[in-house]
Order: C-alpha cells, then sequence, then structure tokens
C-alpha cells in the first residue's frame, strides 16, 4: 500500500495549489486526478477567465495562486489581471495553464497520479485510514495521515460520512450548469467597434465602454435585444436573457459562457449525463446566433465545447463553520480567517432565467475562516474547494477559482503541519498558519 503525508483528491485549481502548498512545507504529497492533467474546470471545463484577484484595485488574492499567472505572464501565456468593475479578469492560454501547474506541482516535490478516481474510504476512529482508488490497473489503496478533498462535489467527505446539504432549503435545487463554448477566428476589432456605436445595448458591461480600445481583453455581456428575439422566433431556447463572453489570451479567441442547463444534479451521473448532451444541444443553437446577430463572429470557427461540463454546484459539507451571505456582505471578521475575496456574490437562478448578482462596496472584501474547511466527524480531512462548508448564497461568491486557489493554499499549509502531529485539522494553531500564509506570500490583512 502506498503511503503519503498529504493525499489530495481532485486536481482542480484548489486541490493542485494545495498539493503545491503542503509540498512545499515538506510533506510527502500525492494529488490524485481522473484527468490527464491538472486544473480542473479552468482546463477540463474550458472556463475562464479567472476572476477575481482583486477587490476594487486592492489585490486581496496572492500568494501561490500569484505566482502562477507571473509564470504564464513571462511565457506570455496570460497579459496578467486586468481591472475592471467585477474587480478584475485574469485570462489565460488553457494549455500553458496544465504545463505550469503541473511544473509547480512536480518542482515542489509532489507527485501526481493521473487517470486515476476515487473507489472508496476506509474510516475508523473518525479518521480516514486511506482511500480505494480505480485506475487502469484495477482497484488499489492509498494511505495518509492527512486527506484534501477538492473533488468540486465533496465525493470524498460524502463517503466518508461527513453530513452535507445540497442547493436551496426548499427544494434542493443547485445552480444551473454551463458548457463552455470556445471560438477562433473572431473578428474583435469589429466587435470593439460595434460595442463602442451601440453603448445602450450594453448596460452590464464591465469595462468604460468609452476606453474600450484600451481595454487588453474584452468581457462582453449584452445583445439581450437580439437574443430574445432569437427566441421569439424559436431560434434559440436557453433559459436566460443574454449573452456572455470573454477573450481569452489568444488574439480572436473568445469563451463563451452562455449555455444554461437546469434542474440536474453534479452527483447524479444519469442526470450529469444529459446535462452534457443538453449542454451540446444548447451549443448548437448559439452556434447559429452568433453567426446571425454577433458582429465579429461571422467568420468565426466554434472550435471546441468544454470537455466536461461546468457545474456551479453540488454538496456542501457541514463543517464546523458554515459561513453565510451576512458574513460576506457585513465583511465579518474572524480569528481563524485563512484568505479573502472580493467577488460578489452571483448566483445563476436555478429555475431559468436572471442572475442574482450582489457586490460589496467597491475596495471592500470579505474573510473567510479555517473552520468552514474542516468537516463535521472527520479529524484528518480538509475541504478547500466550492463544496466547502457555506449556504447556497455564500458559496455563490466563493466558489470562484482565485478564491479556491487561496483557499488550497491554506488547506495545503495547514495539512503538512498535521501530518507533523497527529493527522488531526483541529489542532493546528491557526496563528501559526496565518503567519505562515503570510510567509509564503498570501496576503492577509489579519497579519498586517
Amino acid at each position: 500500500m502506498k503511503n503519503f503525508d498529504v493525499v489530495v483528491a481532485g486536481g482542480g485549481i484548489a486541490g493542485t495549489i494545495a498539493g503545491i502548498a503542503a509540498a512545499k512545507e515538506g510533506a510527502k504529497v500525492l494529488v490524485i486526478e481522473p484527468n490527464g492533467f491538472l486544473g480542473g474546470t479552468l482546463t477540463a471545463s474550458g472556463v475562464g477567465p479567472m476572476m477575481s484577484f482583486h477587490a476594487g484595485n486592492k489585490q486581496v488574492i496572492k500568494g501561490i495562486a500569484d505566482e502562477l499567472i507571473e509564470r504564464l505572464k513571462k511565457r506570455e501565456k496570460s497579459p496578467g489581471h486586468i481591472l475592471n468593475s467585477t474587480n478584475s479578469i485574469t485570462p489565460f492560454d488553457t494549455e500553458a495553464m496544465k504545463y505550469e501547474l503541473e511544473t509547480m506541482l512536480l518542482e515542489s516535490g509532489g507527485e501526481v497520479l493521473y487517470h486515476t478516481t476515487l473507489a472508496g474510504t476506509d474510516v475508523s476512529n473518525n479518521k480516514i485510514q486511506s482511500v480505494k482508488v480505480l485506475n487502469k490497473a484495477g482497484l488499489s489503496d492509498i494511505k495518509a495521515k492527512v486527506f484534501i478533498d477538492a473533488t468540486g462535489d465533496g465525493d470524498l467527505s460524502a463517503w466518508s460520512g461527513v453530513p452535507f446539504t445540497k442547493g436551496r432549503e426548499n427544494d434542493g435545487a443547485t445552480q444551473p450548469m454551463t458548457l463552455i463554448m470556445k471560438y477562433n477566428n473572431v473578428n474583435t476589432e469589429k466587435l470593439r467597434k460595434y460595442i463602442k456605436e451601440n453603448p445602450d445595448k450594453f448596460p452590464l458591461m464591465r469595462e468604460d465602454i468609452s476606453t474600450i480600445d484600451n481595454t487588453p481583453r474584452l468581457s462582453v455581456i449584452g445583445f439581450e435585444k437580439e437574443f430574445n428575439e432569437a427566441k421569439q422566433k424559436g431560434e434559440v431556447t436557453i433559459p436566460r436573457e443574454d449573452v456572455l463572453f470573454f477573450e481569452t489570451n489568444n488574439p480572436g479567441e473568445v469563451i463563451i459562457n452562455t449555455t444554461r442547463i437546469l434542474d440536474h444534479d453534479g452527483t447524479d451521473p444519469w442526470s450529469l449525463s444529459k446535462a452534457e448532451i443538453e449542454g451540446r444541444r444548447q451549443a448548437r443553437e448559439l452556434e447559429a446566433f452568433f453567426k446571425k446577430y454577433v458582429p465579429g463572429f461571422e467568420k468565426a470557427v466554434f472550435t471546441q465545447s468544454g470537455p466536461s461540463i461546468g457545474v456551479r454546484s453540488s454538496r456542501q459539507i457541514e463543517g464546523e463553520y458554515t459561513i453565510t451571505a451576512e458574513d460576506l456582505l457585513k465583511e465579518r471578521k474572524f480569528k481563524d480567517t485563512i484568505a479573502h475575496s472580493g467577488y460578489p456574490i452571483d448566483m445563476h437562478n436555478p429555475d431559468g432565467e436572471g442572475t442574482t448578482l450582489i457586490r460589496l462596496k467597491q475596495g471592500h472584501y470579505y474573510n473567510l475562516p479555517y473552520r468552514a474547511l474542516i468537516p463535521k466527524n472527520i479529524e484528518n480531512l480538509l475541504v478547500p474547494g466550492r463544496n466547502l462548508s457555506a449556504t447556497p448564497e455564500a458559496q455563490a461568491a466563493i466558489r470562484t477559482t482565485p478564491t479556491l486557489a487561496a483557499l488550497g493554499e491554506a488547506a495545503g499549509t495547514a495539512a503538512a503541519a498535521a501530518a507533523k502531529d497527529d493527522g488531526n485539522v483541529r489542532s493546528v494553531n491557526t496563528k501559526k498558519l496565518q503567519k505562515e500564509l503570510v510567509k509564503n506570500g498570501a496576503y492577509l490583512d489579519v497579519c498586517a
């Protein structure tokens, strides 16, 4: 049986950075990943850009995540952070993201096991003793002192007896899923010209339209009139009211975040399969819509849909503390704060059209406590992904990748500390944890 100090289930942004952080602290680390690459939604679902590292003009997420962006910038695979009214966006090249995450993990001393999924857990005395994994070699067991659940859906937690909730309290409905679309050969100059000449059609644009020519990469929300016209004609049946898309790092390349798949469960493989099928059906509608209605897309080529559908929410573990929307909006202080974020509550309507967007005051940010990563019932498990302990409204803010990266770094650092002792993550000294995070480049105002 293979034996490690820290085993991370899931090599998304939270899991990979958790693995890097733990390995940098001297832990023997393994990241288990079902795909043949790291990055999670950023690479396996095609999601982009990352947002947001900032609260207004102030960068509140740094550390390993920012080191990643600096490495991408040096290779001209990201323009870096671009400030806008959603604080900031950070475009990147998908293939470079895979490479840099993998390289950083290996350089830190961590290991990765690709093409491997969880298949069970061995729990006794309130501790996970080992996990069972499945891959081409069959079933095998892997032992660790501390485990990190970065599966996104809380698989490791649920299978280990951690209580959880799912979706809205009254009916369990979760946020809709989205299948990302990627386009090449978009005439972005023509698109920018159209937006400048028709600013009234883009009331929710994140950029100052009058200076749009100076914006390195566009994030576009609008075309509401055209979208509704297409819906009335039966050309589009997607339950949303406008389109949303972003320029990537690469010239003429655009990511479209507009499909909306309702009433599916990211933890049910039958439901998830149907959602993938519906996502591709909606993508075909959008392909025709963009060609007909959106300037600059006349000769654009739809090159790829996300290899996996993007799931915004599913299980939320019950932890030592449950983060609420009130905690975020009132900027509640915690003695065990291990990360900050300024991203707004961004709740996509589970019932159809509409998105609830609740912003903090410009430049303000909230605090995320270590206890929200500690699940009930299990002593040697941390949960830094979007399935941490939070209400649906709070999770709608915390779920974005820079925030999860910051939580991942905290979880990895804490896991390494716990592994040096008895593996109990509740025994970690949070003051020492905070100081170690800041020493390693993270931003925490509790240590400022």
